[in-house]
């Protein structure tokens, strides 16, 4: 198991993940911290935990409308792009929901 560190608004979370996903968590990370940026920016600093509880209520928005797009493409006539874009999204669902748990067991 391999293990890398994110910067979240100026702090370092060391996150465990699988050999092989240190840079798909690294690049989750650096987006997660562009979203906290920009809140910060807009909002000031209202705390770490408001701005990390904003942060996933917009990208759970974002993962839903990106859902509710797939569905909506599913519809028409056999496979397409839009069946592989649910499955890619599905599968990030899965891989997010996984760092999740891995968070909750380091206590962060």
């Amino acid at each position: 198991m391999a293990q890398v560190t994110i910067t979240i608004n100026g702090r370092s979370y060391p996150v465990a993940c699988n050999d092989g996903e240190e840079q798909r968590i690294e690049e989750l990370g650096r987006y997660i911290d562009a979203k906290i940026k920009t809140f910060a920016r807009e909002l000031g600093q209202i705390g770490e935990s408001r701005l990390l509880v904003l942060a996933a209520l917009v990208l759970a928005d974002e993962l839903a409308d990106a859902r509710a797009a797939s569905g909506e493409s599913r519809s028409g006539n056999g496979a397409g792009p839009g069946e592989d874009a649910a499955a890619g999204i599905e599968n990030l669902a899965q891989r997010i929901e996984s760092i999740a748990t891995r968070l909750e067991t380091l206590h962060i």
